[in-house]
């Protein structure tokens, strides 16, 4: 049953909600886009029309475009964006974590834009604050292309091929081991991103 519904999803479908889930994350809306591209690229493992590179091509674009009007966002409004974002959203955007952030970005400047993308609290932030703390666009644009295409493109083929390892090692149940598997990936990365929140 699990088996017939995913083979009748769209594959255009999965690349637009991948793209706009990632995109709309690195904008600076709290989404689960690192959620979104796991259980796509697992999808791709199983789905006969699903392309895993299209995937990791489309969470690139997203995160690229995403940020790009996260940093114009930030020029054009600088700090009052995180007032009213800790206003609006305190459990994502108080004051310490914000805190946090920027100092990071003071620094390590452009390491902290292409690592920022591997840590939730930094992927949402990194456009606005990379504008507020005036660092050129050329630059940033630099290290968030290399950041996202490293991060999307790592993610996707690593969840890709270990989708195939699970159908291959479970071929009579691999529905059965696509649900393990995908329970695994995302809590795993669930429990990874309380990790890095408290910490």
């Amino acid at each position: 049953m699990l088996s017939h519904w995913l083979q009748t999803v769209p594959p255009l479908l999965v690349y637009v909600i991948v793209g706009l889930v990632v995109g709309l994350e690195s904008v600076g809306i709290p989404l689960p886009g690192e959620i979104v591209l796991v259980t796509a690229a697992l999808m791709a493992s199983h789905h006969d029309g699903v392309n895993p590179v299209v995937v990791g091509a489309c969470a690139s674009a997203g995160a690229i475009i995403g940020d790009s009007i996260g940093y114009s966002l930030g020029k054009r409004f600088g700090p009052r964006i995180f007032t009213r974002a800790e206003a609006k959203l305190p459990r994502h955007f108080d004051a310490g974590k914000i805190s946090r952030a920027r100092a990071l970005f003071e620094r390590h400047g452009a390491w902290a834009v292409f690592f920022g993308r591997f840590v939730a609290l930094l992927r949402i932030l990194s456009g606005p604050l990379a504008a507020t703390m005036g660092m050129h666009y050329g630059k940033f644009l630099l290290a968030n292309a290399l950041g996202g295409i490293a991060w999307a493109g790592g993610t996707t083929a690593a969840v890709y091929f270990l989708g195939e390892a699970a159908e291959k090692y479970f071929a009579e149940f691999s529905w059965i081991a696509l649900l393990a598997v995908l329970v695994a990936v995302v809590g795993f990365s669930v429990r990874a991103r309380l990790h890095r929140s408290r910490r």
